[in-house]
């Protein structure tokens, strides 16, 4: 099949019976396939190329159409190859054309608007164009000069012309005593100037007024391990050095790696390990600097659905990135952390942008406190590492934070409540179910244990938790650790069809 943008643009018109029989052209290449991702430096450096099959005003008619080497409208003449210098050989124009003229100069003033852009009939490598004769980039050319009949001036003409130039003259003149007058005949020009003042204002409760609340008390982390460097982000918890960070972030400091600790005004300093906790995915580590900033932890249990927030991080290593969003949900059952090391987590949704590096920093609201620990975003099925983010963040709630804070400074280890019970992930059906078999020695109902002192028994379902359904057995995980050991939940339990409600005091386990 042949490629219409081999052919003539135009086709052959019908030749007038006083004109000589048309020269044999020479076989044209074949068009290389267009590529429409060519890279725009191409487009100022191509091989000139066979014309496509868009229509072009003809050239005007000749005076002589009997002239050697005369062509019909939308045809070419043979082209000889000369060496091109890159070493290849390109079309070089030879002969006369349709308008009397020879050498270089003769061909064709439509061609190189004709041939921009198009690929080059031979292509050397990939497909790309030969670079070896440049084109003519449309946005560079003046319409084509099309030499036409000469006419003889009349008398009027050289008057108009002779007075045209004693006025070009009298400019130039004027111009030239212009210059020859110096620097110190110019007329000073100032363009006005927008006010500027050297200490702005921001409407308080506005992103920038939030972001230089907070931005002296983010920081990000450096860690190397046994497993290469880790970066993440962090905030100051107190004056005199304790920062909060995620457990994935620091975990390669447990082994004895080393964490560098950046500030905002730039100076570093190293930080010790003080405490980690992998199922909450929250650690605490310490500086030896004072008199720092802190950011206050606000009450995450009074955030709402819509509510703004700003998150300040350092994503990908770019320290003090402000993003902005709003609350997008809550109680999401999030796993968060490494696959050996899942965390399961109450979390705040966000669509504010968090990004690989945001991990650890805070999710702030429109006072500047800190309601959310931003520590894991959604990824497209089949991702397999995360690659940004898509509008689904996920901050662990501060009120679960503060509480964990508390337990990793005061006793390097914390603490999460429990029921007693192994759920069996294969059920299908409302709610979940208490798992009716021994899982790695491990009893269903833990004997004694808050479950079992309620009288839930293997094979019970659980509806729901202080009157919130559970569809999953992570929604119901993430909301008993939500609490604290020693509170009290109402679990909707069904036994044999029988539905109600059960009084459970939660225990304690002791976080890895």
């Amino acid at each position: 099949m042949t490629d219409p943008a081999a052919s003539s643009p135009g086709g052959d018109a019908p030749k007038r019976p006083d004109e000589a029989p048309q020269a044999p052209q020479a076989p044209q290449a074949p068009q290389a396939p267009h590529n429409p991702f060519a890279p725009p430096s191409a487009y100022r450096s191509v091989a000139r190329v066979a014309p496509t099959s868009l229509p072009v005003p003809p050239p005007p008619s000749r005076t002589d159409a009997s002239a050697p080497g005369t062509r019909e409208p939308g045809t070419r003449e043979p082209a000889a190859s000369g060496p091109a210098t890159n070493g290849s050989t390109v079309p070089a124009a030879t002969g006369t054309t349709a308008l009397g003229r020879t050498g270089a100069s003769a061909q064709d003033p439509w061609d190189p608007l004709r041939s921009f852009g198009e690929p080059s009939a031979t292509s050397p490598v990939g497909g790309y164009p030969d670079l070896g004769r440049p084109t003519v980039d449309p946005t560079l050319v003046a319409p084509p000069v099309v030499a036409g009949r000469r006419r003889r001036l009349g008398t009027g003409s050289v008057v108009s012309l002779v007075v045209l130039a004693l006025v070009a003259g009298a400019l130039g003149g004027v111009a030239a005593d212009r210059l020859l007058d110096g620097p110190s005949q110019r007329t000073a020009v100032t363009l006005p100037a927008a006010s500027v003042e050297s200490e702005v204002d921001r409407a308080p409760g506005s992103v920038a007024d939030i972001a230089a609340t907070v931005l002296p008390s983010v920081v990000s982390l450096q860690v190397r391990g046994g497993d290469g460097v880790a970066t993440g982000s962090g905030f100051v918890l107190t004056e005199d050095g304790y920062i909060l960070t995620n457990n994935h972030v620091v975990a390669g400091a447990s082994d004895g790696g080393e964490v560098v600790v950046l500030f905002a005004d730039g100076h570093e300093s190293p930080a010790e390990l003080v405490g980690r906790t992998v199922d909450y995915d929250l650690a605490v580590v310490k500086v030896e600097d004072s008199g720092l900033t802190p950011l206050a932890l606000g009450d995450s249990d009074g955030v709402a659905v819509g509510d703004p927030v700003v998150a300040v991080g350092a994503p990908l290593g770019l320290n003090g990135t402000v993003t902005t969003g709003i609350v997008s949900a809550l109680n999401r059952p999030v796993q968060a952390g490494e696959a050996a090391q899942t965390a399961f987590i109450n979390a705040i949704q966000t669509d504010a942008a968090i990004n690989p590096g945001n991990s650890g920093g805070p999710l702030v609201n429109g006072q500047g406190e800190v309601v959310g620990i931003n520590s894991a975003i959604a990824q497209p099925p089949g991702a397999m590492a995360a690659t940004g983010s898509i509008g689904l963040g996920f901050a662990i709630p501060s009120n679960q934070a503060r509480r964990t804070a508390e337990q990793l400074i005061g006793d390097g280890v914390a603490t999460y409540p429990v029921i007693g019970v192994l759920l069996d992930q294969r059920y299908q059906g409302e709610g979940v179910q208490v798992s009716t078999d021994e899982q790695q020695g491990q009893q269903a109902v833990t004997p004694e244990g808050p479950a079992d002192a309620a009288g839930i028994r293997p094979g019970d379902v659980i509806l729901s938790i202080d009157g919130r359904p559970v569809t999953e057995s992570d929604e119901l995980i993430v909301a008993i650790r939500a609490k604290a050991p020693g509170d009290a939940v109402t679990l909707r339990v069904r036994t044999d069809g029988q539905e109600r409600d059960v009084r459970v005091v939660l225990d304690e386990a002791t976080s890895e």
